[in-house]
């Protein structure tokens, strides 16, 4: 029996596939040393055999769908490969993007001395980020992005390329945690803390919606609620907005 703290809530589940909502933190599949658990291993251990069909970085939270047989797996994961999914996400970010809209269209590799780092360059695989602004709060912006690639750390690697990196971002931004003092102006800290808590110390990325047709021609359109810290953090943003 697995003993798992970051429970994935499962948001659908057919013959066919389970739309899972990971949370940050855990991995979507197991890693080459195998230490650590993984979205997968847990639902194979309620499944049997489950498919990986695509996946999210491990601090990325959000929707995703793995496939219940082989045949599920070979067309959902052409699906993915074509093209032929929508895919929306919801992200923090630094600073106020100078349009409230817009497309990044750069190809992103790997970089030539650091292993698993992306970069921007023009000899990289094609890559699509459409974003829009949704709310801003100062020093930061929440955005909506739909990406029509699925490259490695893709809205990541293309929030830093136009100088707008997601929040918490250790690998391409900073790691500094969103504190009340940075967004609050007459913040005292109490007497029985030695230092401030922080809102908010990880990647602040979510995969909020996946649409796609089946093979039996069916439409889905599945939603992952935001994480809870996330809702936390957003709601003190709005609360001391200046």
């Amino acid at each position: 029996m697995i003993v798992n703290k970051l429970k994935p809530e499962v948001i659908f589940d057919n013959d066919h596939f389970v739309a899972v909502n990971k949370p940050s933190g855990l991995l979507s599949i197991p890693d080459r040393e195998g230490k650590e658990i993984s979205l997968k291993t847990i639902l194979k251990e309620k499944y049997g055999d489950i498919f990986t069909v695509h996946r999210l970085d491990k601090d990325t939270s959000g929707i995703i769908v793995f496939a219940k047989d082989e045949q599920t797996h070979k067309y959902l994961s052409g699906l993915f490969e074509n093209r032929e999914t929508k895919k929306y996400y919801t992200g923090l970010v630094h600073g106020i993007p100078s349009h409230t809209s817009g497309s990044i269209d750069a190809g992103i590799m790997e970089h030539p001395g650091k292993k698993g780092v992306m970069v921007t360059n023009k000899k990289g695989k094609p890559a699509l980020t459409d974003y829009k602004v949704l709310e801003t709060f100062g020093n930061y912006s929440l955005l909506q992005f739909r990406i029509h690639t699925g490259r490695t750390h893709q809205i990541r690697v293309h929030m830093k390329h136009i100088g707008h990196p997601i929040v918490c971002d250790v690998i391409y931004g900073t790691a500094d945690p969103v504190l009340l003092s940075s967004i609050k102006k007459k913040f005292n800290l109490s007497k029985y803390e030695e230092e401030e808590r922080p809102l908010f110390n990880r990647l602040a990325l979510h995969a909020e919606k996946l649409e796609f047709t089946d093979e039996q021609k069916k439409e889905y359109t599945l939603e992952a609620p935001q994480p809870k810290d996330m809702r936390a953090l957003l709601q003190q943003l709005r609360k001391w907005k200046k």
